[in-house]
């Protein structure tokens, strides 16, 4: 295991199971990684968002998408957008920034199981158009590893909680 983030990727043990990262990317808190498709502009920035390695491991076997919204939509940070299923669990999709919801990805529409198999690519699920300042609140790779530390610790307590009721 990789303590700090280096080269194209970094790797973080989930128990047993190790996910990797890619270094080329920030990520939300929400375990969502976000990719910036337009490097060149710096006011109002395209973002492509999808499930982190981690949220993918959590969920196990995305069957089901489900979205409130529409594109052109205006959304605020942490607005409910939609809805997921999985083999362990059903959870509501947020934004993870303010601005326009500009793209959905009618191919993991069609067939979520593109978030299991390439989650960092064929699998992202939505873009949005922010302003560049909204961004502020990505975590880099370093920091997501560090918010990993601290998820992971409190998911083990979760499940162990609920082994034992």
């Amino acid at each position: 295991m990789s303590d700090t983030p280096s080269g194209d990727s970094f790797s973080f043990a989930m128990g047993e199971f190790q996910a990797t990262f890619p270094t080329d990317r920030h990520y939300a808190k929400n375990h969502m990684w976000a990719k910036h498709m337009d490097p060149g502009s710096t006011s109002t920035q395209c973002w492509r968002f999808g499930l982190s390695a981690y949220a993918v491991r959590l969920l196990q076997d995305v069957y089901f998408l489900d979205w409130e919204i529409d594109p052109p939509s205006t959304v605020a940070a942490r607005q409910m957008i939609g809805a997921i299923e999985s083999k362990k669990a059903e959870s509501d999709l947020y934004s993870p920034l303010a601005g326009v919801f500009t793209k959905i990805n009618e191919d993991v529409v069609a067939d979520p199981s593109l978030i299991n198999a390439d989650p960092y690519d064929r699998g992202w699920m939505i873009e949005l158009s922010v302003d560049g300042a909204a961004t502020g609140v990505l975590l880099s790779p370093v920091e997501y590893r560090e918010h990993l530390n601290d998820a992971w610790e409190i998911a083990q307590r979760t499940i162990k909680g609920q082994a034992n009721v």
